[in-house]
């Protein structure tokens, strides 16, 4: 008997991903305070911050699969997570204008006893972007709700120069990986 799965994600991205692929799952929001240990690389930040979603939403639910997700953007060694206001969304821009960054979106998959985390990097550069752009961008709001302040899969697409890793990590979930991750620990995929 296949198991139920579970995205322990309010991410409209990750739910958006998991239809194109056809994959048959519900979604119970994490109510877990999230954790960051500063002694942590931003890969074992990700892969914690999925972890902690995934094992509060299987509490409930003992019998099913849970996929917990985090995503962040690294420049220069710093995460750069969600904007708390617009004055911090320029200043991220800015820091990501004419740049190489990277893009780390950690996920957990907990089935009773069983975890299994993982991460996939992305490195993305940016054209040089002007101050105008910067601030019509903020305006728009798109970026309040997006690690690094941009939306790969929206309007942010037009300041993404280069792509090196997979896209879908960017926009939130590693899809190829999870989908195959998930078949071995027992979820039977069928497209």
């Amino acid at each position: 008997m296949n198991s139920s799965l579970i995205l322990a994600s309010s991410s409209p991205r990750r739910k958006e991903l998991l239809e194109q692929a056809n994959v048959s799952f519900t979604v119970q929001v994490s109510a877990v305070e999230e954790i960051i240990n500063p002694a942590h690389t931003p890969s074992e930040v990700v892969m914690s911050l999925a972890l902690q979603k995934a094992q509060d939403v299987a509490k409930s639910h003992p019998d099913a699969i849970i996929l917990g997700a985090d995503t962040v953007v690294v420049q220069n060694h710093q995460i750069l997570g969600k904007p708390e206001d617009e004055q911090q969304a320029k200043e991220m821009l800015r820091l990501l204008s004419g740049q190489a960054h990277q893009v780390l979106t950690g996920v957990a998959l907990v089935k009773n006893e069983q975890v299994v985390t993982f991460y996939e990097q992305t490195d993305v550069t940016f054209y040089p972007l002007k101050e105008e752009e910067i601030a019509r961008y903020v305006q728009s709001g798109e970026p309040m709700d997006k690690a690094g302040s941009y939306g790969i899969q929206g309007l942010g697409a037009i300041f993404v120069k280069e792509i090196k890793g997979d896209y879908f990590s960017v926009v939130g979930l590693p899809l190829s990986r999870t989908v195959r991750e998930l078949e071995k620990i027992g979820f039977h995929y069928t497209m």
